[in-house]
């Protein structure tokens, strides 16, 4: 009977994160899914290039502006029925978009329903899950999550681009909706809203010190979010956060995750190959990202974001003028996908020290915003670079000195706060 007393048994938080990172995971291959769109798109409806980036920009932007209001609903209502409202969004509005006729019916499925779903399963989960349900090794846990949304690149990409050749974008769209779909009812068996739910404590806490947590109330309270934000707006912390979060989105899902493929076709390279290389991003960004989040429990999180963004900036400014062949593209897609998103924990720890367990959820949501904002400009803006001057390699170049500029904030050691850290332990 031993072997199967509570204490042997696995604890329930290692299950909500295998979950909470498929979901997370699918949700990135939503979001990924129209840069393999837009070649199929541009050939099937005549579509111009700026039309379809804009539907990608707008979905971009979204997914980062609910975070903050998601954030208030996982507070207000609960995690699991957050979950479970975002993933419902994604399968219908994908599922939906396989009659689309107009541009319009593309921006209002894969652009608006798509997004605000997809800005409910999100990097600000991930946080929600963190403080929620881990006592110790939050960042190693909060990488893992993050890396989530390469992996989803890394598995979905090469498929979707498969199912696209020959300019077939509908079983694309069926894909995605169906994989959504899936998540649902595992959501609603595997997650519980709550550690307590479950007979335990925080994974790493003490069960005779744990504090009980205030259920989440059934009133949705997305008055909560502007009340965080309001708070957060008198901390400079809060802008130089938002600031380079910005720059993170700008270089990368904006601009390299919406165009690349797209980019690699101007150079004569196919879009399967193309996406093989975005899932050779994905898979060492799963590795780095996950690596961030160990280092992230260890270093200071400042130096680590100053060495992330300057590395990400010389990989940007290099690309466009290396010769596009298998060895080049090789080593800048493990050098830049190393590096993807190993921003995300590092943020996340700054954002736990400076404004408490209370509103770090929802400020990291704001932050999230001002990523999103990042990359709906890039997303549109590179659009319209490649339409107008016939070549993505000033989106690039602008992109990289972006990233070298962010770098050069935290080495001025901007982002300290005030010195005291209110998070939970670590």
């Amino acid at each position: 009977m031993a072997r199967f007393s509570p204490s042997r048994r696995m604890h329930p938080a290692l299950v909500v994160v295998a979950v909470t990172f498929l979901a997370l995971l699918v949700s990135a291959g939503l979001r990924s899914a129209p840069g393999v769109m837009m070649l199929p798109l541009e050939l099937h409806f005549g579509w111009d290039r700026a039309t379809i980036s804009f539907s990608a920009a707008l979905g971009i932007l979204l997914y980062g502006l609910v975070g903050p209001f998601a954030a208030a609903l996982m507070v207000s209502v609960g995690i699991k029925r957050t979950m479970l409202g975002g993933l419902a969004l994604m399968a219908g509005s994908t599922f939906a978009s396989q009659w689309m006729s107009a541009p319009w019916h593309y921006v209002l499925s894969w652009g608006v329903i798509s997004g605000v779903g997809s800005g409910a399963v999100a990097s600000v989960l991930g946080a929600a899950v963190v403080n929620r349900w881990f006592a110790t090794r939050q960042g190693l846990v909060m990488g893992l999550l993050s890396a989530s949304t390469a992996t989803g690149a890394l598995i979905f990409l090469p498929f979707l681009a498969w199912l696209s050749e020959g300019g077939a974008w509908r079983p694309v769209a069926q894909m995605v909706s169906l994989a959504c779909l899936l998540l649902i009812p595992l959501v609603a068996w595997l997650v519980p809203e709550r550690p307590q739910d479950r007979g335990t404590a925080r994974f790493g806490e003490d069960p005779a010190q744990a504090t009980a947590e205030v259920p989440p109330r059934q009133a949705v309270r997305p008055w909560l979010a502007i009340e965080a934000l309001g708070r957060a707006i008198r901390s400079p912390v809060f802008w130089v956060l938002s600031g380079t979060f910005f720059v993170c989105g700008l270089t990368t899902n904006g601009l390299v995750g919406t165009h690349m493929i797209a980019f690699c076709g101007d150079h004569g390279i196919a879009p399967v190959a193309a996406a093989g290389l975005l899932s050779l991003m994905g898979f060492f960004d799963l590795i780095g990202t996950t690596a961030s989040g160990w280092l992230t429990d260890r270093y200071d999180p400042r130096r680590l974001l100053a060495i992330y963004y300057g590395l990400r900036g010389l990989s940007l400014l290099a690309l466009p003028f290396i010769d596009f062949g298998p060895v080049s593209l090789t080593i800048f897609a493990i050098f830049y996908g190393l590096d993807w998103i190993a921003t995300v924990p590092p943020t996340v720890k700054l954002a736990s020290q400076n404004f408490g367990p209370q509103d770090a959820t929802i400020i990291f949501g704001w932050v999230l915003v001002a990523h999103q904002i990042g990359a709906a400009v890039a997303a549109f803006g590179a659009g319209v670079i490649r339409q107008e001057m016939g070549s993505y390699m000033p989106a690039f170049v602008i992109a990289g000195l972006f990233a070298v500029l962010a770098s050069a904030v935290f080495l001025t050691g901007m982002g300290r706060g005030d010195g005291r850290d209110k998070a939970a332990p670590a």
